[in-house]
């Protein structure tokens, strides 16, 4: 690892695999902090235990590839545990819609952030790559079914929108790093 330069691929999508990984963790607390405050009493809360379990399946492929790469996780997990969940449980106590809007401005945060590592990555990690193309058109639907649920009904829908994208470039940032 020392021999390693800046831009060295390996050191690149070991960055890689840390962040989906953290960012699949994050996403399946968010929607834990969600179905915590609505259950299922809802059609917006089915929608939601429906992505909840397309990111435990994005979260435990991510899962099995920090293990078989010896990737280190990032430390902030515990932090992600928390914010994530507390994210989840406001935007659905503001109500079905702000729930929404959430999904809507992560999961716009996460397709650009696949598509950028995508890019990055051309064709040399097929496995990585396959996966992430497949993640992304999977976030990419959230986002639609989000907006198609009313997402863009919530209170302060912009400010919200804005925050929350704003935290997820924060927060892949950090991941990258730690």
């Amino acid at each position: 690892m020392s021999g390693w330069k800046p831009g060295d691929a390996r050191r690149d999508t070991r960055s890689m695999v840390r962040v989906d990984q953290a960012g699949e963790y994050g996403a399946t607390r968010i929607y834990a902090g969600q179905l915590a405050v609505m259950g299922d009493r809802t059609p917006a809360a089915r929608a939601i235990a429906g992505m909840a379990n397309q990111e435990q399946r994005h979260r435990a492929f991510f899962d099995t590839m920090i293990v078989a790469r010896g990737v280190r996780p990032t430390v902030l997990q515990p932090f992600w545990d928390v914010a994530g969940f507390t994210l989840g449980a406001v935007t659905a106590a503001l109500g079905p819609e702000a729930a929404m809007a959430c999904t809507a401005a992560v999961e716009t945060e996460i397709d650009k952030h696949y598509a950028d590592q995508l890019e990055a990555l051309g064709t040399s990690d097929p496995e990585l790559s396959a996966a992430v193309l497949e993640f992304q058109a999977e976030e990419v639907e959230h986002r639609e079914t989000a907006l198609a649920s009313g997402a863009e009904s919530a209170p302060a829908y912009l400010l919200l929108s804005g925050a929350i994208r704003l935290g997820c470039r924060v927060v892949i940032a950090a991941a990258k790093r730690i």
